[in-house]
């Protein structure tokens, strides 16, 4: 029968567990027979590089503290050498390095994980390794909408060197006041009624002018052509 201080040993790595997978977003459960010293320790290290809690456990303890923050699921799956890998941030980081892991070590495989307080199982822990790090996503989406917030932030900026919103605005409102009472100068319309200079016409019905051609009726001076009648005086008998 264990004693009494084994028990509370075993009791505390339970409370542990509790508190470290509460606290995380995602964990993979592993079988790692068949690695040796070297090859562990390796493993170790990127993993913890990575943020990412990994322990070898007893699969009675870990089914305890599973079961009682409702991951009862991964019980099914708790047998032969077993660990675990605890991700407090990087939901996919876990999946990705012991996924990658396992493909060259085939003694080493996935038994079961969860994901933000569920179960899920090894096809989704093949999803989530294919997905790129966080680091990568959060650079893409930073990129996204890196060009209009950098837009915008040089509009404020203008602003700000221009001494704010009612100093943009002043110039603006100034400018077109004036453009407002310069209307006036279209209702200067009355030119079109000056129009009374067509009106004038009357000019062009002095033609009379042309009808004072009565002058070239005066030609009675061709009607004096008698002079030429006068010629009789040719017919004068010459003096023979």
């Amino acid at each position: 029968m264990p004693s009494e201080k084994v028990l509370e040993q075993k009791k505390q790595i339970v409370a542990d567990l509790q508190d470290t997978i509460k606290a995380s977003v995602a964990g993979v459960v592993v079988d790692y027979k068949g690695i040796n010293v070297a090859e562990d320790t390796a493993l170790r290290k990127e993993l913890r590089e990575a943020g990412i809690k990994y322990s070898v456990v007893k699969n009675t303890l870990l089914g305890i503290a599973a079961k009682s923050i409702g991951l009862e699921d991964l019980c099914s799956v708790l047998e032969g050498t077993t660990a675990i890998a605890i991700s407090p941030e990087d939901h996919t980081a876990a999946a990705r390095i012991l996924s990658k892991y396992a493909s060259t070590h085939k003694n080493f495989t996935l038994k079961s994980g969860y994901l933000d307080g569920k179960v899920i199982d090894l096809a989704t822990i093949e999803s989530l390794a294919k997905l790129p790090t966080r680091e990568v996503l959060l650079a893409t989406v930073c990129n996204a909408f890196n060009a209009p917030i950098a837009s915008f932030a040089r509009a404020v900026q203008a602003i700000v060197d221009k001494g704010g919103v009612e100093a943009c605005d002043a110039p603006a409102a100034e400018e077109a006041a004036p453009a407002e009472e310069a209307a006036p100068a279209e209702e200067v319309a009355p030119a079109e009624e000056a129009a009374p200079a067509e009106e004038a016409a009357p000019a062009e019905e002095a033609a009379p002018a042309e009808e004072a051609a009565p002058a070239e009726e005066a030609v009675p001076a061709e009607e004096a052509a008698p002079a030429e009648e006068a010629a009789p005086a040719e017919e004068a008998p010459a003096a023979e």
